[in-house]
């Protein structure tokens, strides 16, 4: 990328640092939200789940709007959007409105990482385009593992409202940024003749769009399920604090800002089938592995293997989402993260009351068997397919 595309890259991916911060950081904020209310952990969950499904039900909107406005005028506006969501999560005065206000803020969060990828998609070549996408996944890793640190340190030390009004700031920060780089006056590219369900239809009408989009949101099911539970369940399970529980779940971020450092040796190396295989064979393990752990000490290495692994796969259906409709990439994209949001919530709604009925060790198995044979499917279906996978 020429250095102007490098500057306006810095700014979004800031952008999307936050937009993962943002999802990511009630997860160790579980149980003193159901204190404070008066829930169950599963009911308090809500807040993440409910969030997952109003992101994943805005793709619908957002990756056509990306199409034809632009998306980086998109992703403008949506930053902005969610400063002032989450100053309304921040001021909510009980559950219910916490939990409009997270599912507001899940609706404008929307608008950033996917269109990112598509602009990505637009401006950078293939041979080169997941390396560039594994450096915007580094900063999204980041900001999930700084999401989850601020919502654990916020509710053992100052309370649950400051990180939610400490990234309404942040937001606010990054949208001046933005619009400050020229982001809202950017020109979309051609606009696609068609309009409205006519564009999703030429995306599923590919065969290996349906593919693609149904692995997603198994992949999302299966470990946003398991992750969404890790903090909650360290600190019921083995009497850890909340900062302790947030700051172990960080080397899950920290597996995958390894895989973001390694990625472009792994795909000379391995080619993408492989990726995906390698993927699903660490991050089913290690799910497997807190599973059955009897202490809390494995857990760091379980959490560092299972986000290297998971974002090895995530990566591979990354690349494959911005090349499955070039003429429609936005919407595309938009259904990629549409699928994976949606299978998110179901997970999570779903791993809820399992949790209820039995221990989160049974979700933290059933996803790890689950991404373990992902991988390897998803691996097997690219080899068969061929060189072109994407």
């Amino acid at each position: 990328m020429v250095s102007s595309k490098k500057s306006l890259f810095v700014v979004v991916a800031g952008c999307a640092f936050t937009s993962m911060a943002s999802m990511r950081v009630c997860d160790a904020m579980l149980p003193q939200l159901a204190q404070e209310f008066h829930l169950s952990t599963g009911e308090a969950s809500s807040v993440i789940w409910g969030f997952a499904l109003a992101y994943g039900v805005s793709q619908l909107v957002y990756g056509p709007m990306g199409d034809h406005y632009g998306k980086l005028r998109m992703i403008a506006f949506a930053t902005l959007a969610c400063a002032l969501s989450n100053a309304w999560s921040a001021v909510s005065s009980n559950f219910d409105w916490l939990l409009v206000a997270r599912c507001v803020a899940g609706a404008t969060a929307a608008g950033i990482i996917p269109l990112a990828m598509a602009w990505i998609g637009d401006t950078v070549a293939y041979e080169a385009r997941q390396v560039v996408l594994a450096k915007l996944l580094g900063a999204t890793v980041f900001g999930m593992m700084s999401g989850q640190w601020l919502g654990a340190v916020a509710a053992d030390a100052l309370g649950w409202r400051w990180a939610l009004a400490l990234l309404a700031m942040v937001f606010g920060v990054a949208a001046v940024a933005l619009f400050k780089a020229g982001g809202h006056r950017c020109t979309p590219a051609a606009r696609p003749s068609q309009g409205g369900r006519h564009v999703y239809c030429a995306v599923l009408q590919r065969p290996w769009a349906r593919v693609v989009l149904l692995v997603t949101a198994m992949e999302g099911a299966f470990a946003f399920s398991a992750l969404a539970f890790i903090p909650s369940y360290l600190q019921l399970r083995f009497g850890l604090t909340a900062s302790a529980a947030g700051l172990l779940v960080v080397f899950y971020g920290i597996g995958g800002l390894i895989f973001s450092r390694v990625a472009g040796g792994l795909v000379r190396r391995c080619q993408a089938a492989g990726l995906a295989k390698i993927g699903g064979l660490c991050a089913g393990l290690a799910f497997m592995a807190m599973a059955v752990t009897p202490s809390w000490y494995a857990i760091p290495v379980a959490c560092l293997c299972a986000g290297f692994g998971f974002y090895a796969l995530h990566n591979t259906l990354q690349v494959n989402a911005t090349q499955m409709a070039p003429a429609h990439r936005a919407t595309a994209v938009a259904m990629f993260a549409c699928c994976l949001f949606l299978g998110q919530s179901l997970g999570i709604a779903a791993a809820s009351w399992l949790i209820e009925q039995s221990t989160p060790s049974l979700v933290f198995g059933v996803a790890g068997l689950g991404l373990l044979m992902l991988g390897f499917l998803f691996s097997g279906a690219m080899r068969q397919r061929g060189p072109n996978a994407a």
